[in-house]
């Protein structure tokens, strides 16, 4: 009997490894910026009171702001990254946290800029403006600013609030490490018997083998031991709602959810409405469960079921180089340009792939404005993963797009779009490996996985915006956020959304507890707009050819140089209706009844 341990992180092989002396080839570098930053802080407090006096003195202090900003940034993102690669080595927990401190006295030390700049007439902005060219890049920056005059407060106001971004970060923070580096799962057995730790990274793997004792084994091992820390974590996810609370308050927004949604300029109602199209067509979901069950050949269909393949496919473990080739293979029609980019990629070290002891679970995309991207993976050999790889690259080479084509101030496009690029990638990668296949069982599989798709980005992404929505409203309203009253909600939604053809096993009421977005709120529903964005641009680069193309790397290059709904309706998108998200349940539709077809 074989035990499989996670390996340290020193015997995993550099070439597997992302390269982050791209950034910083020794810690000493580090240091150095990391001291420049401070000397940057000096320096731009001198303006302060100052920026009402002329153009240029405002054109500098907004220079100087971008370069200590960016600056920063790659202190931070050196550091983090290190973290991530094992959270339990304490060099990089120190950096990290002399990096997020250093990130909080920055950004109090630029705090006047904003109330100062709306403290100006707006005649006199609008002159200044077109008097210097150098100032006018900054067009977009001030006017946001005025837009949310209402919402920014004095400048001494300003400058606390800035200090107390680092305490308001702890219950994330907290979560962080808990979730990555002190929680421990039990041992469970494979479908061969082995013993093998359960891990974050490992447990969807597990829930798709097709021993059903092996998935419920594996669902109540991980429930098991979030439940003995429920109280701990219901604290800790309160705490992080309660500080949503308190700085949609302070700066005038009637909920939290107002709060979050300004910041990219969208209404109230295109959240709303998300949850409205999606509860109407909740019967869609509840068919395809429907169609798992039997297929599965089960009396009753339960939440450790919801990921067991329900058509047979090859038990070959898939080689990380031929899911690269394949990830290449199905992004061909965005063009020689952006494959180029995409080669050069997977051969210069962007990319950290296999899972090892203390690293962060989960897949992210991630760099700075002075740094190429990279991607943290966990890579299982799983079609799963090939996906995962697509939708990750997808993030950075919008990034790379956006870096090479905009200044710093508009390189850090809106979180809204944010998910647009990565879908585009996974849906090209669908069509072209549904068209390759002759096989009537692969093309079922991979329909299946679509749905499944749809399923995790759509239905289960607003359901968790639901529960956000809902959890942030109580707290609103005056209600306790008890471990119980998370338990209740997240189950009353589960019953919603699977209860008409799913056992709604009780230990998933403690789902909430490992979900590291809700620490991110209100950030999960633009999974599902991006989604449904991402099957209308893809589909037009298909039909078009270079002209959808053209069009798309317009938006990759824009950055947050406009607002998000405007750069997707440039592209061809207005998700200021329901419009897209119903097109993309349509589609849904047309792939559950081909599905259908198929499978007897």
């Amino acid at each position: 009997m074989t035990n499989y341990a996670l390996p340290k992180r020193s015997a995993i092989d550099a070439k597997y490894k992302w390269k982050l002396e791209d950034i910083y080839d020794s810690v000493e570098k580090w240091e150095e910026d990391f001291a420049e930053v401070k000397v940057l802080c000096g320096e731009i407090v001198k303006y302060s009171g100052s920026l009402g006096q002329s153009a240029t003195k405002l054109q500098e202090c907004l220079n100087l702001s971008d370069d200590m900003l960016s600056l920063t940034d790659n202190v931070y993102v050196y550091a983090r990254m290190k973290r991530d690669e094992d959270n339990s080595d304490p060099v990089y927990q120190a950096l990290t946290d002399r990096a997020a401190a250093l990130s909080t006295e920055v950004y109090s030390a630029v705090s006047f800029i904003v109330p100062e700049i709306i403290s100006i007439p707006e005649d006199v902005l609008s002159g200044y403006l077109s008097s210097n060219e150098n100032l006018s890049v900054y067009r977009q920056v001030i006017n946001e600013a005025l837009r949310q005059k209402k919402h920014i407060l004095s400048d001494k106001e300003e400058k606390i609030i800035a200090m107390s971004y680092d305490l308001a970060s702890a219950s994330k923070d907290i979560f962080t490490m808990f979730n990555n580096a002190d929680i421990k799962f039990p041992y469970v057995k494979d479908e061969d018997g082995n013993e093998i730790e359960l891990t974050k990274g490992r447990y969807i793997k597990l829930l798709e083998s097709k021993d059903r004792g092996v998935r419920e084994n594996s669902f109540h091992a991980l429930y098991d031991t979030y439940k003995k820390q429920k109280n701990t974590l219901a604290a800790t996810l309160a705490s992080n709602v309660k500080s949503n609370r308190f700085y949609s308050s302070v700066r005038n927004y009637e909920s939290a959810l107002q709060a979050s949604l300004d910041e990219d300029n969208i209404h109230v109602d295109v959240y709303n409405n998300l949850i409205s199209t999606i509860n109407s067509n909740l019967h869609l979901l509840h068919r395809y469960l429907k169609l798992r069950k039997r297929a599965l050949k089960l009396d009753k269909l339960h939440m450790f079921d919801l990921y067991a393949p329900i058509v047979e496919q090859s038990n070959k473990n898939i080689a990380y180089k031929d899911a690269l080739d394949t990830v290449i293979n199905g992004l061909n029609p965005l063009g020689e340009e952006y494959i180029g980019l995409l080669k050069n990629a997977f051969e210069s070290g962007w990319i950290d792939v296999f899972e090892n002891e203390g690293k962060t679970s989960g897949a992210y995309s991630w760099g700075s404005y002075k740094s190429h991207p990279y991607v943290l993976l966990n890579f299982q050999g799983t079609t799963n993963d090939v996906f995962t790889i697509a939708h990750e690259m997808g993030h950075a080479l919008h990034s790379y797009y956006t870096n090479k084509n905009q200044p710093y101030t508009y390189s850090q496009y809106k979180i809204f779009v944010a998910e647009v690029a990565s879908t585009v990638n996974e849906s090209l990668l669908m069509k072209f490996l549904l068209e390759k296949t002759t096989d009537k069982n692969e093309k079922a599989y991979l329909l299946n996985h679509y749905l499944e798709e749809f399923r995790g980005t759509i239905f289960r992404q607003v359901m968790f915006a639901e529960f956000e929505k809902i959890i942030h409203e109580k707290l609103e309203n005056g209600e306790a956020l008890t471990p119980q009253t998370f338990c209740t909600v997240y189950r009353e939604l589960n019953l919603k959304y699977f209860g008409c053809e799913v056992e709604v096993d009780e230990d998933i009421d403690m789902e909430w507890a490992r979900i590291p977005h809700f620490y991110s709120s209100f950030y999960v529903y633009k999974y599902a707009t991006g989604f449904s964005a991402a099957a209308s641009i893809s589909q037009s680069i298909l039909d078009e050819g270079k002209p959808a193309v053209d069009r798309y790397k317009e938006f990759l290059k824009s950055g947050s140089s406009d607002y998000p709904i405007e750069l997707l309706k440039k592209a061809g998108v207005d998700l200021s209706t329901p419009k897209p998200v119903q097109d993309a349940l349509d589609v849904f539709n047309k792939i559950l009844a081909e599905l259908e077809a198929i499978i007897d």
